[in-house]
């Protein structure tokens, strides 16, 4: 008995709760569910589940075992949502699933041991995503494959794919919509598309040497500077081994580099103390500035000079009168200027 619940553009959030528990078809289209952890569970309750529709929604992640109690379900439809990221499992316990429908999302790299779990699977859209390239097993068996509207590249990523679309009886529909967009503009289906294999092996073993040789690369750098153990030292015959003397050569070369910076050092001191030496000298020899000449000045006119009564004023009450000399001072030699010399 096929038992239909309908509940599509009523912008839900979330799954009901009320609804049948022995419902067949469930339509969720046209809302806002985002399928949380909380929708999944009330997913689960759906045991006779055999058609799901929740296509032009929310869902941008579909995470491991999304879908795992509907062991019974035939059709899937998630179309037309913001999916970029499938996980690995997000399809697992789907054993009787035999139409998935992924198109029109944000997916731009899909495994292809995505659809592992599903044995019974027999049509598979993915047209209208963000793929460029798709590494599939020549043991995935379909029926029909949707892939237009997708930016291919037809490079060497692309030569899995096209082998088992050549040597399988899957039918690629929109064929002429399923077309490389690079290397070349040209309009090609990837199924026609020219990818020497020959080419892509040259390639890989470019790659795999390369890859391979990274790691003794490495493994000789690490060598020249891990402490030699015994084992290193000597060898089987008692002779010396190679690798010493690489540290031999390092030890040598601190030891040359110590030993010039250590010579520049004491260059560098002998040239300096001297000049440093002379400034302490002439330190101690400055000229007489030009507030304490004037002060001396002061000083020795008060002890010279006379001091005469005023007229009017107690004589036990003198005022001494000190004359300020002010002295001249030639800017260009440096001299003070006597007073007592009659310069007339």
């Amino acid at each position: 008995q096929q038992v239909a619940c309908e509940e599509s553009g009523k912008n839900l959030f979330n799954i009901p709760l009320n609804l049948l528990q022995n419902v067949t078809k469930l339509s969720l289209k046209n809302n806002k569910i985002t399928l949380e952890d909380h929708d999944k569970e009330i997913l689960g309750h759906f045991i006779n589940l055999t058609e799901l529709h929740l296509n032009e929604n929310n869902i941008t992640v579909l995470c491991n075992n999304s879908f795992y109690n509907l062991k019974k379900l035939i059709t899937l439809d998630i179309s037309n949502n913001s999916i970029s990221t499938v996980h690995k499992a997000a399809f697992a316990g789907l054993k009787q699933l035999s139409v998935l429908n992924l198109s029109y999302n944000m997916i731009a790299q899909l495994d292809s041991d995505t659809f592992t779990f599903l044995e019974s699977l027999t049509v598979l859209n993915l047209q209208y995503n963000f793929l460029k390239y798709f590494h599939i097993k020549s043991s995935f068996k379909l029926i029909k494959i949707v892939l237009a509207g997708n930016p291919w590249i037809c490079s060497c990523d692309l030569l899995d794919l096209q082998i088992w679309l050549t040597a399988s009886n899957v039918t690629l529909e929109n064929e002429s919509n399923t077309t490389c967009t690079l290397p070349n503009t040209e309009k090609i289906s990837i199924k026609m598309a020219a990818i020497q294999p020959a080419d892509c092996k040259a390639e890989k073993t470019l790659l795999e040497n390369t890859v391979t040789s990274t790691p003794a690369v490495s493994l000789r750098s690490s060598a020249l500077i891990t402490v030699l153990t015994p084992n290193n030292i000597t060898g089987n015959n008692g002779t010396r081994a190679e690798l010493p003397l690489v540290g031999k050569s390092w030890t040598f070369l601190v030891g040359v580099l110590g030993f010039v910076l250590g010579t520049t050092l004491l260059i560098f001191t002998a040239v300096k103390c001297p000049a440093w030496y002379h400034y302490l000298i002439s330190y101690r020899h400055r000229r007489l500035e030009e507030n304490n000449s004037e002060m001396f000045e002061q000083e020795f006119s008060a002890d010279t000079c006379s001091s005469p009564s005023v007229s009017g004023t107690s004589s036990e009450e003198p005022i001494v009168i000190f004359e300020k000399v002010h002295a001249c001072r030639d800017e260009e030699d440096g001299f003070i200027e006597d007073k007592y010399i009659d310069i007339y």
